[in-house]
């Protein structure tokens, strides 16, 4: 098993929004795969949104419920984006 300071942070959180984290020596095991697949849909999600952002803000006639419904999925996209960058640099500062 891994130590503590080699816990990888998972791309979600438990149902009371505190972080989770995976303890494992198989990169390949079922969880690890899991995870690196959520982090690669929550990483297309977030670049599919940026492209409508910037349609949106390009529109003039924007509505300021559009817009507050855009900034509330840009957090959620950039909230999900820092755990997929945090976990992976924790991951390779584990590695050198």
């Amino acid at each position: 098993m891994t130590t503590s300071n080699e816990l990888r942070l998972l791309p979600w959180t438990g149902p009371d929004g505190k972080l989770c984290f995976l303890s494992t020596d198989d990169n390949d095991s079922y969880m690890s795969r899991l995870a690196d697949n959520t982090e690669s849909v929550q990483l297309g999600m977030a670049a599919e949104l940026l492209d409508r952002a910037l349609d949106i803000l390009a529109d003039a006639d924007t509505e300021p419920d559009d817009l507050r419904l855009l900034a509330k999925d840009l957090t959620g996209a950039l909230r999900d984006t820092l755990r997929v960058a945090t976990s992976r640099g924790r991951r390779l500062a584990t590695h050198e």
